[in-house]
Protein backbone atom coordinates (compact mmCIF):
# COMPACT_ATOMS: atom_id res chain seq x y z
CA UNK A 1 0.00 0.00 0.00
CA UNK A 2 1.66 3.58 -1.22
CA UNK A 3 0.55 6.95 -0.32
CA UNK A 4 0.82 10.38 -2.72
CA UNK A 5 -0.22 13.61 -2.18
CA UNK A 6 -1.91 16.44 -4.59
CA UNK A 7 -1.40 19.39 -3.19
CA UNK A 8 -2.01 23.01 -4.62
CA UNK A 9 -3.96 26.61 -3.67
CA UNK A 10 -7.71 26.57 -3.73
CA UNK A 11 -8.91 26.50 -7.97
CA UNK A 12 -5.87 25.00 -8.95
CA UNK A 13 -7.99 21.89 -10.08
CA UNK A 14 -6.67 18.92 -7.17
CA UNK A 15 -10.06 17.40 -7.41
CA UNK A 16 -11.10 17.49 -11.52
CA UNK A 17 -7.19 16.23 -12.05
CA UNK A 18 -7.85 12.87 -9.29
CA UNK A 19 -11.32 12.74 -10.79
CA UNK A 20 -9.30 11.91 -14.26
CA UNK A 21 -6.56 10.22 -12.68
CA UNK A 22 -8.73 7.38 -10.44
CA UNK A 23 -10.39 5.81 -13.29
CA UNK A 24 -6.97 5.42 -15.34
CA UNK A 25 -5.69 3.91 -12.49
CA UNK A 26 -8.88 1.62 -12.03
CA UNK A 27 -8.30 0.47 -15.72
CA UNK A 28 -4.73 -0.60 -14.67
CA UNK A 29 -6.20 -3.16 -11.79
CA UNK A 30 -5.14 -0.73 -8.87
CA UNK A 31 -7.69 -0.02 -5.75
CA UNK A 32 -7.19 3.41 -4.87
CA UNK A 33 -8.72 5.40 -2.03
CA UNK A 34 -8.61 9.20 -1.25
CA UNK A 35 -8.46 11.28 1.96
CA UNK A 36 -9.68 14.74 1.43
CA UNK A 37 -8.55 17.51 4.02
CA UNK A 38 -11.40 20.31 3.81
CA UNK A 39 -10.64 23.44 5.25
CA UNK A 40 -14.20 24.47 6.73
CA UNK A 41 -16.51 23.09 8.61
CA UNK A 42 -18.64 20.32 6.30
CA UNK A 43 -21.28 17.68 6.29
CA UNK A 44 -21.87 14.47 4.67
CA UNK A 45 -24.93 13.79 6.65
CA UNK A 46 -28.40 15.54 5.57
CA UNK A 47 -29.83 17.93 8.46
CA UNK A 48 -33.02 15.60 10.04
CA UNK A 49 -32.22 12.19 8.97
CA UNK A 50 -31.68 9.70 11.64
CA UNK A 51 -27.96 9.85 11.59
CA UNK A 52 -27.34 13.20 12.01
CA UNK A 53 -29.87 13.51 14.45
CA UNK A 54 -27.70 10.77 16.35
CA UNK A 55 -24.66 13.13 15.75
CA UNK A 56 -27.03 15.96 16.80
CA UNK A 57 -27.51 14.18 20.08
CA UNK A 58 -24.23 13.56 20.66
CA UNK A 59 -23.00 10.65 19.35
CA UNK A 60 -19.01 10.03 19.14
CA UNK A 61 -19.17 8.40 15.95
CA UNK A 62 -22.49 7.12 13.94
CA UNK A 63 -21.57 4.60 11.32
CA UNK A 64 -24.28 4.35 8.94
CA UNK A 65 -24.70 1.50 6.17
CA UNK A 66 -26.34 -0.32 3.26
CA UNK A 67 -26.26 -2.83 0.98
CA UNK A 68 -24.57 -0.10 -1.64
CA UNK A 69 -21.95 1.38 0.86
CA UNK A 70 -21.27 2.60 4.44
CA UNK A 71 -19.81 5.30 5.97
CA UNK A 72 -18.69 5.99 9.38
CA UNK A 73 -18.55 9.65 11.02
CA UNK A 74 -16.75 11.11 13.69
CA UNK A 75 -17.35 13.94 15.98
CA UNK A 76 -14.35 15.86 16.87
CA UNK A 77 -16.34 17.57 19.52
CA UNK A 78 -13.28 20.13 20.18
CA UNK A 79 -10.45 18.02 19.74
CA UNK A 80 -7.38 18.03 17.71
CA UNK A 81 -8.12 17.47 13.78
CA UNK A 82 -6.14 13.66 13.53
CA UNK A 83 -2.78 14.11 11.82
CA UNK A 84 -2.81 12.17 8.26
CA UNK A 85 -1.07 9.26 9.76
CA UNK A 86 -3.84 8.59 12.05
CA UNK A 87 -6.61 9.12 9.30
CA UNK A 88 -4.49 6.62 6.86
CA UNK A 89 -4.49 4.48 10.10
CA UNK A 90 -7.91 3.70 9.48
CA UNK A 91 -8.53 3.09 5.79
CA UNK A 92 -8.83 -0.44 4.47
CA UNK A 93 -5.94 -1.91 2.36
CA UNK A 94 -5.66 -0.60 -1.27
CA UNK A 95 -2.77 -0.10 -3.91
CA UNK A 96 -2.56 4.10 -3.53
CA UNK A 97 -4.17 5.94 -1.81
CA UNK A 98 -4.08 9.69 -2.42
CA UNK A 99 -4.20 12.97 -0.44
CA UNK A 100 -5.81 15.35 -1.19
CA UNK A 101 -4.73 18.57 0.54
CA UNK A 102 -3.04 18.31 3.44
CA UNK A 103 0.02 20.69 1.77
CA UNK A 104 1.89 21.20 5.44
CA UNK A 105 1.76 17.25 5.99
CA UNK A 106 5.37 15.52 5.68
CA UNK A 107 4.28 13.38 3.19
CA UNK A 108 5.80 13.19 -0.53
CA UNK A 109 3.20 15.63 -3.01
CA UNK A 110 2.94 16.35 -6.25
CA UNK A 111 2.01 20.17 -7.05
CA UNK A 112 -0.91 20.45 -8.82
CA UNK A 113 -0.75 24.62 -10.30
CA UNK A 114 -2.76 26.03 -12.64
CA UNK A 115 -1.02 29.69 -14.14
CA UNK A 116 -4.81 31.40 -14.50
CA UNK A 117 -4.86 30.74 -10.82
CA UNK A 118 -2.75 33.64 -10.60
CA UNK A 119 -1.21 31.59 -7.33
CA UNK A 120 2.70 31.04 -6.92
CA UNK A 121 4.28 27.95 -7.02
CA UNK A 122 4.80 25.63 -3.94
CA UNK A 123 7.68 23.58 -4.33
CA UNK A 124 10.28 26.40 -3.48
CA UNK A 125 9.38 26.58 -0.19
CA UNK A 126 8.02 22.98 0.63
CA UNK A 127 10.11 19.97 0.61
CA UNK A 128 8.08 17.30 0.28
CA UNK A 129 6.87 18.41 -3.53
CA UNK A 130 8.46 15.55 -5.47
CA UNK A 131 6.79 16.23 -8.92
CA UNK A 132 4.64 18.62 -10.66
CA UNK A 133 1.67 19.04 -12.60
CA UNK A 134 1.43 21.85 -14.48
CA UNK A 135 -0.64 23.48 -17.63
CA UNK A 136 3.29 25.53 -18.13
CA UNK A 137 6.47 24.90 -18.35
CA UNK A 138 8.44 25.03 -15.11
CA UNK A 139 12.11 25.66 -14.27
CA UNK A 140 12.80 23.15 -12.07
CA UNK A 141 14.93 19.57 -11.52
CA UNK A 142 11.52 17.61 -10.33
CA UNK A 143 9.52 15.93 -12.91
CA UNK A 144 7.11 17.67 -14.15
CA UNK A 145 4.00 16.79 -16.80
CA UNK A 146 1.21 18.71 -18.21
CA UNK A 147 -2.31 18.50 -16.52
CA UNK A 148 -3.88 17.42 -19.25
CA UNK A 149 -1.47 14.24 -19.65
CA UNK A 150 -2.96 11.82 -17.44
CA UNK A 151 -1.13 8.56 -18.12
CA UNK A 152 1.84 10.53 -17.17
CA UNK A 153 0.10 12.01 -14.09
CA UNK A 154 -1.02 8.46 -12.97
CA UNK A 155 2.43 7.05 -14.09
CA UNK A 156 4.31 9.56 -11.76
CA UNK A 157 1.86 9.15 -9.13
CA UNK A 158 2.38 5.67 -9.10
CA UNK A 159 6.47 5.86 -9.39
CA UNK A 160 6.88 8.84 -6.57
CA UNK A 161 4.14 7.43 -4.03
CA UNK A 162 5.67 6.49 -0.45
CA UNK A 163 4.93 3.15 1.45
CA UNK A 164 2.10 3.69 4.11
CA UNK A 165 4.72 2.49 6.48
CA UNK A 166 6.67 5.58 5.82
CA UNK A 167 3.43 7.59 6.59
CA UNK A 168 2.42 5.34 9.87
CA UNK A 169 6.19 5.97 11.06
CA UNK A 170 5.70 9.83 10.47
CA UNK A 171 2.70 9.71 13.27
CA UNK A 172 4.45 7.68 15.48
CA UNK A 173 7.67 10.30 15.79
Amino acid sequence: MNLIGLAGWSGAGKTTLLTRVIPHLKAQGLRVSVIKHAHHKFDVDVPGKDSWRHREAGAEEVLVSSAARWALMHELRGHAEPALPELVAKLSPVDLVVVEGYKTEPHRKIEVHRAGNGKPLLFPNDPDIVGIASDVQVETSLPVVHLDDIPAIAAMMQRLAMPIADVLAIGRR
